[in-house]
């Protein structure tokens, strides 16, 4: 089992940066695909990025590519979501989900089986 924490979020301007991390706590992080998920008030959680046990292989949003940027470092058990060139639209509560499917990448909800609490971002234009 592991419990994710999710840090990071604000109030940024247009164009501004942020970085979002995710703390594991558990034994076997090392052991699960991450993956970043947002919800915008009224809309349903979208997928952001997921990236595999070792961080070697991404998968991205097509409206995300080239501005977010997700990456892990095992040995700290963090996950963390670079997110550049932010606009109005990216406001959201973003989440970070584990999926014992250490290679899953994807966006299904079902195949992540524990999430965090979430971290509000805020971008104003």
């Amino acid at each position: 089992q592991v419990q994710l924490r999710e840090s990071g979020g604000g109030l940024v301007q247009d164009g501004g940066s942020l970085r979002l991390s995710c703390a594991a706590f558990g034994r076997t992080f090392d052991s699960y695909a991450m993956g970043w998920f947002r919800q915008a008030p009224g809309k349903e959680r979208e997928f952001v990025a997921g990236v595999t046990w070792s961080g070697r292989t991404t998968t991205y949003t097509d409206s995300m590519k080239g501005r977010f940027t997700i990456s892990r470092d095992n040995a700290k058990k963090t996950v963390y979501l670079q997110m550049n060139m932010l606009k109005a639209e990216d406001t959201a509560v973003y989440y970070c989900a584990a999926s014992s499917r250490s290679y899953y990448t994807g966006p299904l909800y079902s195949e992540y089986e524990y999430w965090g609490q979430g971290t509000q971002v805020t971008v104003s234009s």
